[in-house]
């Protein structure tokens, strides 16, 4: 008999402790936008973000995607984020230097090169420390993502070294920062919107662009555009951010879960855009562009002309960021 009060008892102890545990998810329906293409690989890490949170949750919470633009440029989504309309977007995290100037340290050019170091400055305390820094302009960091080196195109002519920019209209995005390194390698640099970017380029109102393989490729731009530089001149990495009039609507459980789920998912899109690269550079080789290898010697004279770029624009960002990240890319004031 007391053997069998003792099991009760046990068994009893186990449901109460099984639903102390359990999740709470509740039905949510999220819109998750981004402006960049179907097929690259942050649209393909939503896609796979989507199913693990649909699964996870018993499929209480659905995600919606929205790629290509289809609810505006950066900016409109964003402002549409910060307002609750939009529940999650993904955006090119060093454009989030118009909300918090510190994010600018991503987008300083001819540093990040070594994709192990990049890793370590995104995962670690600076990674951190400038996700900490959103909740107040509206929004939650919940893991960095990537669309990767970032490389030039034009229709004029093939660039292998520095004196191969002069004078070419160059578009970029609309940052002080990506507008004074344009102009300071002697280029015409011309922020646009990406989603005019194509028209800009059919039209010649721009030679050429900036961007990371698998958007030059997912957007067509071969097909427009004759010369393709590998300059691997700035590293693009994507930020996955979350309403914070959403996010505060969340229960733990749930915040527990999308915070989860994204950095579990980061490994895998950055995977898959790593992979993702030699083929497609092959395959705009295959489409007629004319391919050019940037050698390290060149690239180094790239990032002693833009020196003053870099160590002015470094002074406007926290100078333990600064000090932390140059440390990690090995990269000196001196």
């Amino acid at each position: 008999m007391k053997k069998l009060a003792f099991g009760l008892a046990a068994i009893a102890a186990s449901l109460i402790s099984y639903g102390a545990v359990a999740a709470e998810y509740r039905s949510h329906t999220v819109k998750f936008a981004v402006t960049t293409p179907s097929g690259t690989p942050p649209v393909q890490g939503m896609e796979i973000f989507a199913k693990k949170m649909e699964d996870r949750s018993g499929g209480k919470i659905k995600i919606k995607l929205f790629p290509n633009g289809v609810l505006g440029g950066d900016a409109q989504v964003l402002a549409s984020l910060q307002g609750g309309v939009i529940e999650m977007m993904m955006w090119n995290a060093g454009n989030l230097i118009s909300q918090v100037p510190d994010f600018g340290l991503l987008d300083l050019p001819f540093l990040y090169t070594d994709l192990k170091r990049v890793d370590s400055v995104l995962d670690g305390e600076v990674g951190d420390a400038l996700m900490a820094k959103l909740p107040e302009r509206g929004v939650v960091g919940l893991a960095f993502w990537e669309l990767g080196m970032r490389q030039l195109t034009n229709s004029t002519r093939p660039v292998t070294k520095y004196e191969d920019l002069a004078g070419l209209k160059i578009r970029v995005q609309q940052s002080p920062l990506i507008v004074d390194t344009w102009a300071a390698i002697k280029a015409n640099p011309t922020p646009l919107p990406f989603t005019e970017l194509h028209t800009a380029l059919e039209t010649g109102t721009v030679d050429g662009q900036e961007n990371p393989v698998s958007l030059i490729y997912a957007s067509k731009f071969n097909e427009i555009q004759k010369y393709l530089s590998i300059t691997n001149h700035n590293y693009n990495a994507h930020l996955l951010m979350v309403s914070k009039p959403f996010w505060d609507k969340l229960n733990d459980d749930e915040k527990k879960l999308f915070k989860e789920v994204a950095m579990e998912v980061r490994l895998e899109e950055r995977a898959l855009s790593r992979n993702n690269d030699r083929n497609i550079i092959q395959k705009l080789k295959e489409s007629g562009m004319q391919v050019n290898q940037i050698s390290n010697e060149e690239t180094i004279r790239f990032r002693e002309k833009l020196r003053p770029v870099i160590l002015e624009y470094s002074k406007k960002f926290d100078q333990d960021l600064v000090d932390k990240t140059f440390k990690i890319v090995g990269f000196s004031k001196d």
